[in-house]
């Protein structure tokens, strides 16, 4: 085992599977043995979601809702797609917490940095769902927020491209994989490793990123076991 600690962070995109929009339950059952597989290992693991399935801020706005409404229906989205992760990690055998940074107690736990920590210690996976709890705030910002305050070694973020590329290798065949790059060369590249902020957290605490496909067999296991997967943002 690599790391003791880690943070992942799920595309929201992701659940939704071949349905396109909202919660795909094959889809999210595939992805939560994943996980499993890694916290078979013995890495403690918390995780955060989007909720790119279900609703943006951004993209409400243009649906004649005001930004910041739209963020905070992002953020009950997040505790949704969390929600049924926890289901998907019980029913497999692993157990699972999910913590909102929006208290609503009737559906989980507010979040509580040394509750969550004893959590992981006790080797249950902590879901962080409600984004920061403020608008204007990304989940990969959330991520890398919460990456730092239960001392994760780790941010392990799980997308839809197996690593960074010069370029979006969806529209650029010509792009070229990175296997690693320090901060400093992302920034100057301007590579879209993560939003400016959360991508700035991670630098100024030296929080190593790890960007791989979500749809890889075995990769966050391999990931928290220190192989080789995807690419490595870091000193």
């Amino acid at each position: 085992m690599a790391y003791r600690r880690i943070l992942l962070k799920l595309s929201g995109e992701a659940f939704a599977g071949p349905d396109k929009v909202g919660i795909n339950g094959e889809t999210v059952r595939s992805i939560a043995m994943e996980v499993k597989k890694a916290w078979d290992t013995g890495v403690q693991i918390g995780i955060v979601i989007g909720a790119g399935n279900l609703v943006r801020g951004a993209t409400a706005q243009g649906q004649g809702i005001d930004r910041t409404d739209g963020d905070y229906m992002g953020m009950l989205g997040t505790v949704m797609n969390s929600m049924a992760m926890q289901a998907a990690l019980t029913n497999l055998g692993a157990p699972a917490v999910v913590q909102s940074s929006i208290t609503m107690n009737q559906v989980c736990e507010p979040f509580v940095k040394r509750k969550a920590v004893r959590h992981m210690e006790k080797g249950r996976i902590v879901l962080f769902g409600g984004g920061t709890g403020n608008p204007f705030f990304t989940t990969d910002t959330a991520a890398a927020l919460k990456a730092l305050e239960i001392g994760a070694e780790a941010l392990f973020k799980a997308t839809n491209v197996d690593g960074v590329y010069t370029a979006d290798p969806k529209k650029d065949p010509s792009a070229v994989k990175f296997d690693s790059i320090s901060c400093a060369e992302a920034l100057e590249k301007g590579l879209k490793v993560m939003d400016s902020t959360a991508f700035s957290m991670c630098r100024d605490h030296r929080l190593p990123i790890i960007v791989f496909d979500i749809r890889g067999e075995d990769n966050i296991k391999n990931a928290a076991l220190g192989k080789k997967v995807g690419t490595f943002v870091g000193e």
